[in-house]
């Protein structure tokens, strides 16, 4: 700050034309020059990791890996006010949760670090002198009070608010003066008439006049941290960043951050800014639900691949829309001149869908089944506990058999402990006045399923099954199938509805299947 204040007592003239035309880039990614592609993902951790935030991730990742380059993690954490206990380590712990591990972050470091911009405030004072010296940049004395009045000013005017510059042509001596009661000005950025035009990778060629719509902006402010304009240039710049990933809601800003670059001698990266990903309705997704934050859809028991899978069939970038993407996948089929300017329009009520898919795909991988087995296990105990009256129902064969006959039925892992499944894990209390509510011939039809059972040369398929019972049923004359059905369902799980009773024996095993029966005739 003291190299600053030097430099703020002998402002230099700015230059007649400070705007230098940047050349026409061709209509290419410009990934064709044989330097590394660097992307990053700069989310501020005044929030935990929600879905649109993920998307802009999962674009950056996908094109870094599609064209053999780096991802990096970078936190925005320079508004020290607006700061989230836990949000830093919640976005670093979702993005490894979703599998789009970055290359160098926070956690893992990297040559470019530190990842975090409140670490880097010497960068920014640097640059900061350096547009003070050329006179790309001036002090700002004027107090918040002054500025609050100018923005309520503006709004009873109907006009939009902005600076008025008031600071910007200060003499020498008047800055010599101010500084002697305020010793820490914030710093402002002297915005030029003409503006670069830009090539956008996504919404083409774009010029925003900044200076005519709103006035100059801070990039310095006087506790010595600098805003987002100032900040994202100067980082992006050091590490290398070769194409910058982000919202359309800075697409308005672009235009300033190349009057930044052209000010400090640097070549920009290209830019491609991202379509909104909004509701179904169109309106935008709001962060006061908790039900868009990562954490929450972790929690619920959706696969990462299904979040990925759903912001991505919703949007572009892609020859066609399926479902069932992997990551590997997204990254195999991307194509960045494939994302158009519309909005992405996102749907959570396919979201179950998804999952379902995804979850039969692991379920039928041996290596991700056995951790499905194991994360099974857990949500059984956790759930049933001391209810469990055999702990038989815990073995990885019973659960891996129970996984893959109810596979395409379930969206969740969760849904296997959830009461339509509790038959699966303890055991329900029916008795013979139960079963004879429903037939008359309980007695006959339970003991003639038992020897069924008892049978030395029984096959426990559900199609065998399926086919004695409908021979057995066609034996009790006046008795439909469905009745035979209904009574085997309530005497196995206490429950009317469900899955297939065949299915039923086979997830149960002939000995539980034999025992439920008994039981609840003697009861």
């Amino acid at each position: 700050m003291a190299v600053l204040l030097k430099r703020l007592r002998s402002p230099g003239r700015p230059p007649a034309v400070f705007c230098r035309p940047v050349g026409r880039r061709q209509a290419s990614l410009g990934t064709d020059s044989g330097a590394a592609v660097r992307v990053r993902f700069a989310p501020s951790p005044t929030g935990f990791l929600h879905l649109g935030g993920l998307r802009t991730a999962l674009y950056n990742y996908i094109f870094a890996k599609k064209h053999r380059g780096s991802f990096i993690l970078r936190l925005e954490d320079t508004d020290q006010t607006r700061l989230v206990p836990g949000a830093a380590e919640n976005i670093e712990n979702m993005l490894e949760w979703a599998g789009i591990l970055p290359d160098e972050s926070p956690r893992r470091g990297g040559p470019a670090g530190p990842y975090q911009q409140s670490q880097r405030l010497e960068l920014y004072a640097q640059a900061t002198e350096a547009l003070l010296k050329t006179g790309a940049a001036y002090p700002c004395f004027c107090s918040l009070q002054r500025l609050e009045l100018l923005k309520k000013e503006a709004l009873r005017n109907h006009q939009t608010p902005r600076y008025d510059n008031r600071c910007r042509n200060l003499t020498q001596a008047q800055v010599a003066q101010k500084l002697a009661q305020t010793p820490k000005p914030a710093i402002r950025f002297r915005l030029q008439e003409q503006a670069p035009a830009f090539q956008d990778l996504v919404y083409g060629w774009n010029r925003h006049e900044v200076s005519s719509v709103e006035g100059d902006p801070v990039i310095l402010k006087s506790d010595g941290f600098p805003t987002y304009h100032l900040a994202c240039v100067v980082d992006d710049h050091h590490m290398g960043i070769s194409h910058v990933l982000r919202g359309s809601e800075w697409l308005v800003s672009t235009s300033k951050h190349l009057l930044l670059y052209q000010a400090l001698g640097w070549q920009p990266p290209h830019f491609a800014h991202l379509p909104l990903l909004l509701n179904r309705d169109g309106s935008k997704l709001s962060k006061r639900h908790g039900d868009i934050f990562l954490d929450h859809f972790a929690t619920a028991g959706f696969l990462p691949d299904a979040l990925l899978d759903i912001i991505t069939n919703c949007g572009s970038g892609f020859a066609e829309n399926q479902m069932g993407r992997t990551l590997s996948e997204l990254v195999a089929q991307f194509d960045l001149t494939r994302i158009t300017c519309h909005s992405a329009l996102l749907d959570l009520e396919k979201l179950p869908e998804f999952n379902r898919l995804h979850l039969r795909r692991l379920v039928n991988s041996k290596a991700q089944r056995d951790q499905l087995v194991e994360k099974l296990r857990s949500l059984v105990e956790e759930e049933f506990g001391s209810q469990l009256q055999d702990r038989a129902v815990l073995d990885p064969l019973y659960l891996e058999r129970i996984m893959l006959l109810r596979q395409g039925h379930i969206c969740r892992l969760q849904d296997l402990v959830s009461p339509v499944y509790s038959y699966l894990w303890t055991r329900p209390a029916v008795g013979r006045a139960q079963l004879s509510a429903i037939s008359e011939k309980a007695e006959e039809i339970a003991k003639q399923v038992l020897g069924l059972l008892q049978s030395p040369d029984v096959n426990l398929t559900q199609d065998t099954l399926n086919g004695d019972l409908k021979k057995l049923s066609e034996g009790w004359k006046g008795t439909r199938h469905s009745t035979v059905m209904k009574l085997l369902r309530m005497a196995l799980s206490g429950q009317l509805q469900g899955p297939p009773v065949a299915e039923m024996m086979v997830s149960l095993g002939p000995r539980e299947v034999q025992e439920r029966i008994q039981k609840a005739l003697s009861s």
